[in-house]
């Protein structure tokens, strides 16, 4: 299943939004915007459409998807990767599509099947984007030349991207290095602390910083005002072992919060957990080696 199908879809805003990684292929002299949403990424079915019809892009995609084929195909994609896709509610427009009287939009299969495959939002920051096994097929719906570019050039894309990505982490650690001369004494505390009774009892805002006090023993504003010089948070200039046990505290708390415990119950469990995984990964080999070839190739770049 696709991460993305655990997000409640119908608060759009919380799906395509400003903090979303966002990036650009072009194709045939096109802008094609590309978006990455829960370490998925969609394409622009809005870019790809002006292929067809630059100034009115939304013909060609409703047009495309009143074919039988295309809602079978986005169907069987939904049933595939999505746990919450609405199988009664499809099966009308299954019926339907083909027919002179079928109309459908983008937004209008996003509400009736609760799609994941397709997301959009209007206004600022908004836009129609597809997973890229859809937007491949429908740009092989426009021109089959123009879906071999798009795949190339979306491939090219990956490959620089995870390059880039890889740059741009050695130089926020490159600055947290830097950083650290103004807060080793402080970092050195960070070795998931005992939590205190006052921290026990409060409650937290942000599910954030109940990680942040489990592992770090801080929430991320009392971090701010003890490095008020320092741009960024507290996750930016902590080491590779306290990322790795905080990926990990993530996918714990997201079980004990299905499993309906308390805050308080959760922060003293994550607290625990947090200093044995700690003494178990502090002289893991496997975790040392990364530590050694990502200095290596700190260093090279």
């Amino acid at each position: 299943m696709l991460k993305l199908s655990k997000i409640n879809l119908e608060k759009e805003d919380d799906v395509i939004n400003k903090d979303n990684v966002k990036t650009q292929i072009i194709v045939k002299e096109q802008k094609i915007n590309v978006i990455r949403v829960e370490n998925e990424d969609y394409i622009s079915l809005t870019d790809l459409a002006r292929y067809a019809d630059n100034d009115e892009p939304r013909y060609p995609i409703q047009n495309w998807m009143r074919n039988k084929d295309v809602i079978l195909y986005l169907g069987l994609w939904e049933r595939i990767n999505n746990e919450n896709f609405k199988g009664v509610e499809f099966d009308t427009f299954k019926n339907e599509a083909g027919s002179n009287k079928f109309k459908i939009s983008p937004q209008k299969w996003i509400k009736e099947t609760n799609a994941i495959g397709i997301i959009s939002k209007s206004g600022n920051n908004g836009g129609t984007f597809v997973h890229p096994d859809i937007a491949f097929v429908f740009a092989s719906w426009l021109s089959p030349e123009f879906k071999l570019y798009v795949i190339q050039e979306f491939q090219r894309l990956k490959k620089n991207e995870s390059y880039q990505n890889k740059i741009d982490w050695h130089a926020n650690r490159v600055l947290a290095k830097v950083n650290y001369l103004v807060q080793t004494d402080a970092i050195k505390n960070y070795i998931v602390p005992n939590l205190t009774e006052t921290q026990k009892k409060f409650v937290y805002a942000s599910e954030a910083d109940v990680l942040n006090v489990a592992l770090f023993g801080v929430t991320a504003k009392e971090w701010r005002e003890q490095n008020p010089n320092l741009k960024g948070n507290i996750r930016d200039y902590t080491d590779l072992l306290h990322l790795v046990i905080l990926n990990n505290l993530e996918n714990i708390n997201a079980s004990l919060i299905e499993m309906g415990l308390i805050q308080r119950e959760r922060l003293i469990k994550l607290n625990n957990l947090a200093k044995k995984q700690m003494e178990l990964l502090r002289n893991n080999n496997s975790l040392n080696n990364l530590e050694y070839i990502e200095n290596k190739t700190k260093i090279s770049l």
